[in-house]
């Protein structure tokens, strides 16, 4: 499915469909530990989800984020962007979300204007992504992909195993199949869509699907076709400690390589 934006005046060029990106940040990242929601942790002193904010504003393509916090955290997720503004003209909205990362997701894009026909989906999780992986993706859209994800080539050997579960968990797992490696790829954020592409596959999911921590393998139930672009080494996700002490040292070479991050 394709879009298209507004025809213009004649004798003036079409303007491009306006972008929007959604950032789900309503959940409480509990395999970080104890303390507070992951994605308002400091990240070289600024929180973790600011950081996401910034990387999406960053593409001059986006015109409005809409940031999904937890529901009875609305006013302090308000509070910590109201302390770190943008530099540029990217608006900044946060709406209360649901209690799974799918129901946050349909929750941010019923609150995007109608004249939204591009929504990313961003992990709060991935506060690094460069902005020319976010460009790329948005450009795969506008260029009629109705569902684009980022992702780098699989460097490790994946085995198939069959689970241990229940009074079995934690013994050894036989493993059943090794995937050929060149045909993997590790998928990251921020995933772009075609919004009426995204909305139907919310829609078909919700009523027949079991829920989904990827969007785009929502449209690939529906049949849709989703393609990938390349994606970067620094869009990882910060999921445990030691990802932070990463995320800490990109983020100080980012500092000393051009003087702001």
């Amino acid at each position: 499915m394709s879009v298209s934006g507004d025809p213009g005046s004649p004798g003036r060029p079409a303007r491009p469909p306006r972008t929007a990106a959604v950032i789900p940040a309503a959940g409480r990242g509990v395999r970080f530990g104890p303390g507070a929601p992951k994605q308002l942790r400091a990240l070289g002193g600024t929180p973790m989800l600011v950081h996401a904010v910034r990387a999406m504003a960053g593409s001059r393509a986006v015109s409005l984020v809409v940031v999904v916090a937890p529901a009875d955290g609305v006013a302090e997720v308000r509070r910590v962007l109201d302390e770190h503004p943008l530099s540029g003209r990217t608006e900044v909205a946060v709406v209360p979300g649901g209690d799974t990362r799918q129901e946050s997701v349909r929750l941010g894009l019923a609150a995007l204007p109608d004249d939204v026909s591009i929504v990313l989906v961003h992990d709060a999780a991935r506060p690094l992504v460069p902005v020319d992986t976010v460009d790329a993706v948005i450009a795969a859209v506008r260029d009629g992909a109705p569902a684009v994800v980022p992702a780098l080539p699989v460097t490790d050997t994946v085995k198939q195993v069959e689970p241990r579960t229940g009074d079995r968990a934690g013994e050894p797992e036989p493993v059943v199949g090794t995937p050929e490696r060149a045909v993997l790829r590790a998928v990251q954020t921020p995933q772009g869509f075609d919004r009426a592409t995204l909305v139907a596959a919310h829609e078909k999911t919700g009523v027949d699907g079991d829920g989904a921590t990827d969007d785009a393998g929502m449209v690939e139930r529906l049949g849709g076709e989703v393609v990938v672009v390349p994606g970067h080494e620094e869009a990882f996700k910060v999921t445990r400690p030691l990802d932070m002490v990463l995320a800490e040292a990109v983020l100080a070479r980012r500092r000393r390589a051009h003087g702001f991050a």
